[in-house]
């Protein structure tokens, strides 16, 4: 099992050991494409949903769940966050772009806390419009981009799946 850093000897699951690492400043970007029906993107932009405003309750899920990240994947170290945030945009007439940004100053990297706060946010959004729209799909999440640590610096293309467009 040599070179795998997540097994122990025994070949059995294990936290991976950070203790001897720099603290560096750490930022990654994570999106989420949801595609639905054209009315329901116009009624989510327009505020016209019953459950209330579908972007602001998003939002809230997403920074909420980068913060529980370390409790829903059992490899996670827990990070001390420095900031967290959401942004949404749209596509053409039928598909939502959630991105979601994570940064801390850590010995261990943010990207689990951004990908978890672009699919949180995204089955929120899917979560209060469901009742219209039976037929929303989450089609991909990624990884948009990283920064800092050992690993050093990682940018999806422009033009590439998961939500290419910038706002």
């Amino acid at each position: 099992m040599e070179g795998w850093t997540h097994l122990n000897e025994q070949g059995r699951a294990r936290m991976v050991d950070v203790s001897e690492k720099e603290v560096t400043r750490r930022n990654a970007v994570a999106r989420a494409r949801i595609r639905m029906k054209p009315d329901t993107l116009k009624r989510i932009r327009q505020s016209d949903i019953d459950k209330g405003d579908v972007l602001s309750v998003a939002q809230v899920a997403g920074i909420m769940a980068a913060k529980k990240t370390a409790e829903l994947i059992p490899m996670c170290h827990p990070v001390p966050l420095k900031g967290a945030d959401i942004r949404f945009w749209e596509e053409g007439e039928d598909i939502l772009v959630v991105e979601a940004e994570a940064k801390t100053d850590h010995v261990t990297g943010v990207e689990m806390e951004a990908l978890t706060a672009a699919n949180i946010a995204a089955l929120t959004v899917y979560d209060m419009v469901k009742s219209l729209d039976k037929e929303i799909v989450v089609e991909e999440t990624c990884l948009w981009s990283k920064t800092g640590g050992k690993s050093g610096s990682f940018h999806r293309e422009e033009g590439s799946s998961c939500g290419g467009s910038e706002f």
